[in-house]
């Protein structure tokens, strides 16, 4: 877009109307919101002269050289650190040094390159912006102009020594306020050390390139890195700065995703008074989280960890942005040991440290800041009277960042900026047949966004955005066994694979305190299989309750958010993280209670057959005739038949046993009732047979009553017949008695033909204890009536008694009950009816006769 020149002076004279109070090196570190002075007063319009005078006085750089092209540098070579008394004290970051120097080695090799900008000599002007956005602005507008102090805006406003392209600036804060500059007169900007994922945006910043990746793809690896080690409750330390708020908003984010929480987020900026610093270093010595991501820029680092080293605090596990994290620097703060985090990769610039070194004294003396790194170096003085440097001071057993080029990262940065822009100055100008074009109107921009090339072995491109491919060394910082703290590649990650492939660890780790254990950092611990989580209310997802999963449910994976019912054949274990099969209960032959009810139905049977063979060997005594032998002999067959019935409901049902065992149970029953109703007409029939003229006996003889007998079971053959026919007894799985077990059980099929059959008993029963009562008071002698009444009172009491324990009895007492009842009413009755008979047979057999019988006066 073509600017008028009312309007560029405009630009102009705003910003540097400002600068002029404020560009001083000793009080302007301007903080993160003096970015947008240049948005807001481009905003304005005002018509001004057609020259624009630079105000306040020319800022020398700190290294120059002429050349045919000019390119600008733009480093952070001093940072400012506030002190007790509120002032600042300038202190050399030998890194930003050591970049600055490698510009000026890079351009040094390229003049001395045939193939790249032949006949081409390239000369540079670097600044120290000392990592101020004010000073960073003032040194955009110079580069522009160079040494002019008038900005002459017209067609010929090029030939006044503006620079082809500016490498920088360090930090992200002020490479935006120089790329808004510089992105108006379409000059390329290529950063070395400018993460920021703002920067990416075309539309703001049309003419930013840089070598280093963007944040965006920084913050994502860091999130996957704690996520890797499952780290889900952290700390979270930014600076408040364009660099530091973006990143970390980038890094929360991607943390979300990744289900972590932070448990605290705070942030500083080096030039805020030294209470901030306090507070923020109290919050992390008060957290409950181990874990740290600090995306803070490298100055404002230092100020943090030299208020943290002020007072020991709990260990925690650092986590790093590039920034400060591959900086040797801090590699002296022991309590950061173990800290991990991702860098640039280590690369090697051949001839580099042999130029960082090739400085004698006399070329010291020529440049102010190589002068004060001298003097801080060696604690001595050039041109001094104090502790003057004897010259004896040898650079080459230094000590020193400048000097250490085993982990050349940022300084690779800045090396390969100079490349990236000698090669778009070589695109514009050798691709036609006339290598020597005069530039005055040379614009090298569109050049720059296709650079495609290879420079000690690493590939120089740029995306759409300006960024180049995102590749990172997952760093460790881990002590050697001098006791050195080194930094160590354990891992990295690519931007270029795959999706969950970009990130690997190839390489032990050393974890804070020198430990090989990964620490924890959780909130809650995990939740065992067996439990889930139960968010605590007003804390994050991270923080929650580990809860035991209801009854039915179970949980079978760590940190469990939800519980899942097992099948209905299935039950939770004890510690409920697994299904197993529900235990099948039914009444068999190795419970106790089995055992039980078979002995004493067993014992009931063999009691009756005893009871039949002491009857049978004294069939011919006068109380065995006397008894209606025929039908006492009968009954005792009934009675062992109701005995062994009950065995058929022990064991697991079947469809056999499950109709056998009621339809047994109701035809033996109604045959012995049947023979007890015979006995009691008979001996009521048999005194009346003794009135004159009654002849009533003839009608009650042995085939009428064998007939009686036949007749009333033959009914209950009938019902069981049709309760089977229609609607079966049949086995079922009885899930809903118990929740944790399977009862196997018998389904009555038709609940009418169950209750058919009982009724039936019942009304048998009833008739039989109604004619017992009214013979009750016949000689006791001649009849068993008061014995019959006794025994149909206890088999009537507990047949009553049956129905409702039937009916509430769960599982198999359900079936214990009913064989309970079965076997008390066949113990009353041959209890009853026999057990007298037998002990006069075998314990008193003098009453075994016929005149004692007859005898209607004994009682």
């Amino acid at each position: 877009m073509k600017l008028s020149a009312p309007f560029i002076c405009l630009i102009l004279s705003l910003c540097l109307l400002h600068l002029k109070s404020s560009v001083a090196l000793d009080g302007s570190l301007d903080g993160p919101s003096q970015m947008t002075q240049l948005t807001e007063a481009q905003n304005s319009t005002v018509a001004l002269s057609i020259n624009c005078k630079l105000q306040g006085s020319t800022r020398l750089p700190a290294f120059s050289m002429d050349g045919d092209f000019i390119i600008g540098g733009a480093f952070s070579i001093h940072h400012y650190m506030q002190t007790v008394n509120h002032n600042y004290t300038a202190i050399i970051n030998t890194r930003e040094l050591q970049s600055s120097r490698a510009m000026a080695f890079a351009i040094e090799e390229i003049n001395n390159n045939t193939e790249l900008l032949p006949g081409i000599r390239l000369g540079y002007q670097i600044y120290d912006t000392c990592l101020s956005v004010s000073v960073t602005v003032h040194v955009a507008f110079q580069l522009l102009n160079s040494f002019s102090p008038l900005f002459y805006i017209g067609n010929n406003c090029s030939q006044f020594g503006r620079v082809m392209a500016v490498v920088g600036e360090t930090g992200s804060t002020p490479s935006i306020s120089m790329s808004r500059i510089l992105g108006t007169f379409s000059i390329p900007q290529v950063s070395h050390f400018a993460t920021c994922a703002c920067l990416s945006d075309k539309q703001q910043y049309p003419s930013f390139f840089r070598t280093i990746p963007s944040d965006l793809f920084q913050a994502d690896a860091l999130a996957k890195l704690v996520k890797h080690f499952g780290w889900t409750w952290i700390g979270a330390v930014r600076s408040d700065s364009d660099y530091g708020n973006n990143g970390m908003a980038s890094f929360l984010d991607a943390a979300q995703k990744e289900g972590i929480c932070v448990e605290y987020s705070v942030s500083f900026y080096r030039t805020q008074p030294q209470s901030r610093i306090q507070r923020v270093a109290d919050v992390i010595r008060r957290s409950t989280s181990v874990v740290i991501v600090a995306f803070v820029a490298s100055g404002d680092m230092k100020i943090l960890l030299e208020e943290l080293s002020h007072e020991p605090f709990p260990p925690h596990q650092w986590i790093g942005s590039e920034s400060w994290v591959t900086n040797p620097e801090f590699t002296r703060f022991a309590f950061c040991d173990g800290a991990i985090g991702f860098g640039i990769p280590k690369s090697i610039i051949p001839g580099l440290r042999d130029f960082l070194l090739n400085l004698s004294p006399s070329q010291v003396a020529t440049s102010p800041i190589l002068t004060e790194f001298w003097e801080e170096s060696f604690n001595c003085r050039l041109n001094k009277s104090e502790k003057v440097c004897d010259g004896t001071e040898d650079i080459q057993n230094l000590q020193s960042p400048y000097t250490d080029t085993s982990q050349l990262r940022i300084t690779n940065m800045a090396y390969k900026a100079v490349y990236a822009i000698a090669h778009a100055i070589h695109n514009v100008l050798c691709q036609g047949k006339n290598s020597t074009t005069k530039c005055d109107k040379l614009t090298i921009l569109e050049y720059e966004q296709v650079i495609n090339f290879s420079r000690n072995g690493y590939d120089v491109s740029f995306d759409a955005n300006g960024d180049p491919v995102a590749i990172y060394e997952l760093v460790n910082w881990q002590k050697s066994e001098t006791g050195k703290t080194e930094l160590v590649t354990v891992g990295l990650y690519n931007g270029s694979q795959p999706v969950d492939k970009e990130f690997q660890i190839n390489r032990n780790i050393t974890w804070m305190e020198g430990s090989a254990q990964v620490p924890v950092s959780v909130c809650t611990g995990s939740c065992p299989p067996g439990t889930h989580k139960v968010l605590q209310k007003g804390k994050p997802i991270c923080c929650y309750d580990c809860v035991l999963c209801p009854e039915g449910e179970i949980s079978n994976t760590t940190d469990s958010a939800d519980c899942l019912p097992c099948h209905k054949e299935f039950w939770p274990s004890t510690k409920r993280d697994t299904c197993i099969p529900k235990p099948k209960e039914f009444l068999s032959f190795q419970d106790i209670l089995g055992i039980s009810l078979a002995t004493f139905s067993v014992l009931g049977a063999c009691l009756a057959i005893i009871t039949a063979a002491i009857f049978f060997h004294h069939r011919t005594s006068p109380i065995v005739r006397a008894n209606n032998s025929e039908l006492s002999f009968l009954l005792l067959i009934s009675l062992t038949l109701c005995f062994l019935c009950s065995l058929t409901f022990i064991g697991a049902p079947s469809e056999w046993s499950c109709m056998l065992r009621h339809t047994a149970f109701g035809i033996t029953f109604v045959l012995c009732i049947s023979c007890v109703l015979g006995k009691t007409l008979v001996v009521l029939m048999a005194f009346k047979a003794t009135l004159p003229g009654s002849n009533v006996m003839k009608w009650f003889g042995p085939p009428q009553q064998r007939m009686t007998v036949v007749s009333f079971t033959i009914i209950q053959v009938l019902i069981c017949t049709t309760w089977l026919v229609l609607s079966p007894p049949f086995p079922i799985q009885n899930l809903t008695t118990y929740k944790e077990k399977i009862i196997l059980e018998c389904a009555l099929g038709s609940a009418i033909g169950f209750w058919a059959v009982l009724g039936y008993i019942g009304l048998l029963a009833s008739l039989c204890f109604v004619l017992a009562v009214l013979a009750r008071k016949l000689p006791d002698n001649f009849n068993e009536a008061k014995l019959i009444t006794f025994s149909m009172l206890i088999f009537c009491a507990v047949w009553i008694t049956f129905i409702p324990a039937y009916v509430s009895s769960p599982g198999k007492f359900t079936v214990a009950v009913e064989i309970f009842a079965i076997l008390a009413s066949s113990f009353g009755l041959i209890m009853c009816i026999f057990a007298p008979k037998c002990f006069i047979i075998l314990f008193k057999p003098e009453k075994n006769t016929k005149k004692y019988l007859m005898n209607k006066n004994q009682s």
